[in-house]
């Protein structure tokens, strides 16, 4: 089960369309253009650019009128309560949809495999989290989020490429281009600080730019990724993602935490570069022998499919017949307003 469209989070529009300040949240000028960013870090930054996100991809993309069909929204763990209430407005108020549902991209990918309880670790493009779940409910209080991801990464990977080869002027490159490297070269590495200290282990290869132009990499395949592991490297001073999915567990109460560590859900486009999954395991075991959990053996879950894993958990969610009392519809929202999202969806 796959999306029929898959459409970027970031649009480009006339600046002359709206005014557009230079370093406004979400937005950054070209030549009369404006790129609008309308999430950043898994929060909205910009309603107007994501309204018309939205109606673009259900108007122009899916070709459906949006007052005939309910939507089932997600939204990030740690994102601000405040935002449901504006996307309930925005769906009931400019998109006109006759019902809506909300719930969190954790519980989605927990949902993708048919499971309601476990820890969701995600690193998508724009955050990565690691959330507790217990009986279809986040745990707020152990969830722990980290802003470096994908679109990260890809800025790195840039960098390192312009350093790598300054003779063919890299620092044009199309962001397309950088991410399409990325996801083709990248790896993991099990072993980052011996991989870096003995070159006969770096795994060269060369590749093609797509212009005609060669690259041929060395360490900087498996340096992109390293940031998820050690923030510290971009200067960001939170720990790895298998530090936080660990500091999660810990968080929970002791009669649970064996019951979700049997089920580490990976999702997001970050997770499926080669030796991920095998050096999470690696960190998130050594955190528990060294933090006095021997017996905690935490079981990594990663299908093939988990870059769309909150897609296909939401999908899941939406065709059950037990779901359809799960809708808030539009005669509930136009005589309890946006402030209803917080009974009804939390």
């Amino acid at each position: 089960m796959k999306p029929r469209i898959v459409l970027k989070s970031s649009s480009l529009m006339p600046s002359w369309d709206r005014p557009v300040l230079p370093g406004a949240p979400g937005c950054e000028l070209a030549g009369g253009v404006a790129r609008a960013h309308p999430i950043k870090h898994g929060v909205v930054v910009d309603w107007d650019a994501l309204e018309g996100l939205w109606e673009r991809l259900m108007v122009g993309g899916l070709q459906v009128h949006p007052e005939q069909w309910p939507v089932l929204v997600s939204d990030s763990p740690s994102a601000p309560p405040k935002g449901r209430e504006k996307v309930a407005e925005l769906l009931f108020e400019a998109l006109t949809v006759p019902a809506c549902h909300m719930a969190n991209t954790a519980l989605l990918a927990l949902c993708s495999i048919g499971a309601f309880s476990g820890l969701a670790v995600e690193a998508g493009a724009g955050v990565c989290h690691a959330t507790p779940i217990y009986a279809g409910h986040s745990w707020h209080k152990a969830t722990f989020r980290l802003n470096v991801a994908g679109s990260t990464l890809s800025r790195y990977f840039r960098d390192l490429l312009v350093a790598a080869c300054p003779d063919l002027q890299l620092q044009g490159l199309s962001r397309k281009t950088v991410t399409q490297l990325k996801k083709r070269c990248c790896y993991v590495s099990l072993d980052f600080q011996g991989d870096i200290c003995d070159p006969a282990r770096h795994q060269r290869a060369c590749f093609c730019l797509g212009n005609g132009c060669y690259v041929r990499l060395g360490s900087e395949r498996f340096r992109c990724p390293e940031p998820i592991f050690q923030p510290s490297l971009l200067g960001h001073p939170e720990p790895g993602l298998p530090t936080l999915a660990f500091q999660a567990l810990q968080k929970i109460p002791t009669t649970l935490r064996t019951r979700l560590a049997n089920t580490v859900v990976l999702a997001g486009g970050s997770t499926l570069f080669p030796g991920f999954v095998e050096r999470m395991n690696l960190e998130l075991e050594a955190q528990c022998r060294r933090h006095g959990y021997p017996a905690l053996q935490p079981c990594l879950v990663a299908h093939p499919g988990r870059d769309t894993a909150v897609w296909t958990g939401g999908s899941m969610m939406a065709s059950l017949n037990s779901f359809r009392c799960r809708w808030m519809t539009r005669a509930m929202y136009q005589e309890h307003g946006p402030l209803l999202v917080r009974d009804v969806f939390d």
